[in-house]
């Protein structure tokens, strides 16, 4: 029965090409990669809870919020308004366009919340999954995201990425000084990493999520730092060799990096272990290396040189050192992110004056995709832990905002309008 729901989720050229009947409609799921895909629609009432007046219920429709919020941030779902069924989950959901509906009941003792929601497939009437949470109040939110990464799983076998957590740089509008911030992907939840009130950059989190390297410039230098994420009272220089220490790539296995060192005078890359020890030097004075990104298997890495005069991509084998040139349009071509779901590169290119985003397979010839094109800087790529979805830094007046879109180049939108300016997002690649 799973597979059959699952199945039903890369069914839109059904609804948009092949199916014109309503009823049909209502039964045509999408192929979340498609550019015509249509949205799987959803009725999220307000939770109940019996035991509350109706001046209390807020925190039911807070919940429904907060449900809704998390499963639209997917870009597959679209969540019907509660205007129109005021709240109930008594509505005819099929009437209402509604492919699923998620039921929801809570209650609350003291500082503690129980909650249960139930997904319901709405044109056959019946429930794929339930689930129950307990805890503190102060964790409803981890409890909406773990049963939203369930639904998407139900939906398309792979997980949400409702608990993932996103890193950035942050900078206040009256101050020069930059740091690094934690989020959730609502940006309810937000976490300073770093204090060292100077220049912070290029944030990057090990594969499973646990710590963080980045460079800064307090020290008079720019070192690289680890941070072990499960605490919060200590940072560890690996790298303070003089000059650049810059913009590390972990390896999937977590125990080493490549990163950016000019020790010798030119910026090259070197492959060191997570105490800062080198292994081997990877590039010999060939131009400017910066910005590694690791292939999910850890054979190949995707670097920027310089050394055909301008910024352009190219593809690394770790094993024998063989270098291969993958970009040749746009002026200049940046900050590659490998996904870590298949041989997709995103990366900023230089069009037109203007920082778009692309993606290409370093695998493949003439593969290289534009997927934005509205007139501003597009910088700073990076991929979601389901390889769906990528976050950049967006040009905003004379700073810059988080943004996110799908892979396809749909669904671009704002995530967090925190104060200040924000730059160099990075997503958490294992779910937490």
């Amino acid at each position: 029965m799973k597979s059959f729901y699952i199945l039903r989720v890369f069914l839109i050229c059904l609804a948009t090409l092949l199916i014109h009947s309503n009823v049909l409609a209502q039964r045509a799921y999408i192929d979340i990669s498609s550019p015509e895909a249509r949205k799987i629609k959803f009725a999220v009432p307000w939770f109940q809870n019996s035991d509350l007046n109706n001046v209390k219920q807020q925190y039911g429709r807070n919940l429904s919020k907060t449900l809704t919020n998390t499963l639209e941030f997917h870009g597959i779902i679209e969540v019907i308004p509660t205007t129109e069924y005021v709240g109930s989950d008594g509505a005819e959901w099929k009437s209402l366009g509604a492919d699923f509906a998620v039921i929801g009941q809570y209650s609350i003792s003291k500082d503690m919340i129980q909650m249960e929601m139930r997904l319901l497939d709405v044109s056959a009437g019946d429930m794929l999954m339930g689930k129950s949470y307990k805890g503190p109040s102060s964790q409803t939110n981890e409890m909406v995201y773990k049963f939203t990464d369930a639904v998407i799983e139900e939906l398309t076998g792979k997980p949400g990425i409702a608990s993932t957590q996103i890193a950035f740089v942050s900078q206040p509008a009256d101050k020069r000084e930059k740091e690094i911030f934690i989020t959730d992907i609502l940006g309810n939840k937000l976490r300073q990493v770093t204090r060292h009130r100077n220049l912070v950059v290029s944030p990057r989190f090990s594969f499973d999520g646990t710590h963080l390297a980045y460079s800064s410039y307090h020290s008079g230098n720019q070192n690289l730092y680890i941070t072990d994420l499960r605490q919060t009272k200590t940072t560890r220089a690996i790298s303070k060799r003089k000059g650049m220490n810059l913009a590390p790539s972990w390896s999937p296995n977590g125990k080493q990096l490549i990163l950016t060192l000019s020790k010798n005078g030119n910026p090259d890359l070197f492959l060191i272990k997570r105490n800062g020890e080198i292994i081997k030097q990877l590039t010999d004075k060939s131009g400017i290396n910066v910005s590694p990104t690791y292939s999910p298997d850890g054979k190949h890495i995707v670097f920027v040189s310089d050394r055909s005069r301008k910024p352009q991509l190219y593809l690394m084998e770790i094993a024998t050192g063989k270098i291969r040139r993958l970009t040749y349009e746009g002026t200049e071509n940046a900050e590659p992110s490998w996904s870590p779901k298949e041989n997709l590169v995103v990366y900023s290119s230089l069009r037109n004056g203007i920082y778009q985003l692309c993606t290409l397979n370093p695998f493949q010839e003439n593969s290289a995709v534009q997927i934005t094109k509205d007139e501003t800087h597009h910088e700073s790529p990076s991929w979601a832990p389901d390889g769906n979805q990528i976050i950049f830094a967006k040009r905003d007046g004379s700073g810059h905002k988080i943004y996110g879109i799908m892979k396809n180049g749909n669904y671009q939108r704002m995530l967090f309008s925190f104060p200040g300016s924000q730059t160099y997002p990075r997503w958490a690649v294992k779910y937490n």
